[in-house]
């Protein structure tokens, strides 16, 4: 594991959330955890499944143990192994039985970003599926608490996946694509 660096696989994913996820506000928590700095970027150097799950039980254990004031989230990026988002999607049954055996279902979640990534019953060029289309397969380890207290201090929470929808049919994918390259929403 390479944590953040140099690294040109971090740093895609950087650019994503800075432009896509708090540019556009598709995750209103996520702005104060990257200005405190307080997120761990994590390149995986996992090759096959096994070695990604061996990777996740460390990273789990190590935000599980960490005080959230330093770590409060993880994402781990694994770019050699998981490119089809089927096996993803599929893995995503692994990743949670992790969790439970652990003991840290309750305590942490698992959210998952593909390049490929799509929702259930959608079609595969629906823009609503980029709201979960990262630069590489990633793996966000979250804090229960902490969600718990973003979603206290924003209003319509359960609004959120609606209104991103609306926020990317409004944008396009011209105007996606104009935003992950660096354009400001709108223009």
């Amino acid at each position: 594991m390479r944590p953040m660096s140099d690294s040109p696989i971090i740093e895609e994913t950087r650019l994503w959330l800075e432009r896509a996820v708090i540019g556009l506000n598709l995750c209103p928590f996520a702005k104060a955890a990257h200005q405190k700095t307080q997120i761990r970027w994590v390149e995986s150097v996992a090759c096959d499944e096994e070695a990604l799950v061996a990777e996740l039980i460390s990273e789990l254990e190590r935000l599980a143990e960490a005080d959230p004031a330093l770590i409060d989230t993880t994402l781990l990026i694994h770019p050699q192994v998981l490119q089809d988002f089927d096996d993803f999607n599929d893995f995503m049954g692994v990743a949670e039985a992790v969790l439970e055996e652990l003991e840290l279902d309750g305590e942490i979640q698992i959210a998952s970003f593909h390049p490929q990534y799509r929702f259930e019953g959608t079609a595969a060029d629906a823009l609503g599926n980029y709201t979960n289309r990262s630069p590489h397969p990633t793996l966000h380890l979250l804090r229960e608490a902490s969600i718990e207290r973003a979603l206290d201090a924003v209003p319509e929470a359960a609004d959120i996946y609606e209104r991103n929808i609306a926020t990317l049919e409004a944008l396009g994918l011209d105007g996606w694509r104009r935003v992950m390259d660096g354009a400001a929403p709108g223009n």
